[in-house]
């Protein structure tokens, strides 16, 4: 039987785990184990054939105690309240490792994209921003785009909200286009960051990244560009990726032996992220079953697909060969699974450090919004790698000091830069 798991009450685990390592005080554990705010909305939307349709909406604002809650807006059928509370906890804990101003947030809107048409998809982008205008804002709540989402749907969002607002404010939303306030470089910062951090690792475990090879899973945004980066920022071999085929209802696996060509593949791939099953084959690519990523023979195993991925069920199938497990995603290992990965010795790159490049691209898109004044790609990539090598080190300095997982290394970081902040302010 596959495992069922509850995105919320993993976070609240882990959480749970480090504060008991931290001895935090119960009043401190008891702010922080639950979100500060929490909206649910319901969205009247007009189709394109005149029926109105109901949308159930969220936006969750866990901490901001370190500055204004930031955290990606999703379209997702399958979202529900609970994982978009986990999101937004993790959000927190993201933004205190890699050391930014920003507290923790997330949204989610309960739909298939798939099934909206662009001008649908705006309304009801439009309308969730209606609803909830008041709550945003460069200093309260940032949105970014996340699942189902993207660059277009965020210059509405900024558009809408500075219509309300009766004054142009780029820096309520973060991820729009270059042209409209986006920022150059943001567009690959999280698959950069991920490769950042396997580098930084790769170091600490005297590898030479040439000629490593890695298994990803998921083809989207932070997959595409974690492919890219591993292969000519590392000159690595990356065998495969995996994605959903929204029209057979299941997952598979691109492999190719020599190496995948991501170029290639983005060629082939459309808006949804779902891979063109024919002309791969036609390349040479075989298509295997989507969980074959999990157990490659390689070095690097790289899930950047959603939460809950790696469990208890199918950990041991992880090959002996893989030496760093880079969590792409958000919370792709459940706390079961979590202990058998420690027990068997896999270096891990948790996922709120390893993906932690795409809010910190944010937070310089925030702040060139608030500069009026743009940086060239250059300068926004080696500023992201210096912030991502920082905080990967700052983690693996605290992992060494107290003898910890990574993981906890990664939470005692956070969780103390939250604290203090609180208690500086006199919340706690």
């Amino acid at each position: 039987m596959t495992e069922v798991v509850n995105p919320f009450e993993m976070a609240q685990k882990q959480f749970d785990h480090v504060a008991d390592m931290l001895d935090l005080d119960e009043e401190v554990r008891a702010y922080l184990r639950y979100p500060k705010k929490e909206f649910h909305v319901r969205i009247p939307v007009r189709m394109d054939n005149g029926e109105l349709k109901i949308f159930d909406g969220f936006r969750v604002q866990h901490n901001d105690a370190l500055g204004p809650n930031k955290g990606g807006l999703r379209f997702n059928q399958h979202e529900t309240f609970d994982t978009v509370r986990a999101l937004s906890m993790w959000m927190t804990w993201k933004c205190a490792v890699a050391n930014i101003p920003l507290g923790g947030g997330k949204g989610g809107v309960v739909v298939d994209p798939t099934t909206l048409s662009v001008h649908e998809k705006e309304r009801l982008l439009r309308n969730y921003c209606r609803l909830l205008w008041k709550d945003f804002g460069p200093r309260t709540d940032i949105p970014a785009p996340d699942m189902g989402t993207n660059a277009q749907m965020m210059c509405w969002f900024m558009d809408e909200y500075s219509q309300l607002s009766g004054q142009y404010t780029p820096g309520v939303v973060t991820g729009k286009p270059v042209g409209a306030g986006g920022s150059l470089g943001r567009n690959q910062a999280t698959g950069f960051g991920v490769v950042v951090c396997i580098r930084e690792a790769m170091k600490k475990l005297n590898l030479a990244s040439k000629g490593m090879t890695a298994s990803i899973q998921g083809f989207g945004n932070v997959a595409q560009f974690t492919a890219i980066n591993f292969i000519e920022k590392l000159q690595g071999i990356v065998k495969c990726v995996s994605c959903w085929d929204r029209i057979d209802k299941t997952s598979y696996t691109f492999y190719k032996a020599d190496g995948i060509d991501p170029h290639f593949l983005m060629e082939i791939t459309d808006q949804y992220g779902m891979i063109d099953k024919k002309q791969a084959s036609e390349k040479g690519y075989e298509v295997l079953s989507g969980d074959a990523w999990l157990s490659m023979d390689v070095d690097v195993l790289v899930p950047a697909a959603l939460e809950g991925q790696i469990t208890k069920d199918n950990v041991d199938k992880i090959s002996s060969q893989v030496k760093i497990i880079a969590e792409a995603a958000n919370g792709p290992t459940t706390t079961d699974a979590d202990e058998i990965i420690k027990q068997k010795g896999y270096f891990i790159i948790p996922d709120f450090l390893c993906n932690a490049g795409g809010v910190t691209c944010s937070y310089f898109e925030s702040v060139q919004n608030d500069a009026n004044f743009y940086w060239s790609e250059e300068e926004v990539n080696g500023k992201l790698d210096e912030k991502m090598s920082v905080a990967f080190n700052s983690v693996y300095e605290m992992a060494k000091e107290r003898k910890v997982y990574m993981r906890d290394a990664a939470y005692m970081v956070s969780i103390q830069r939250v604290v203090t902040a609180m208690k500086l302010r006199g919340w706690v």
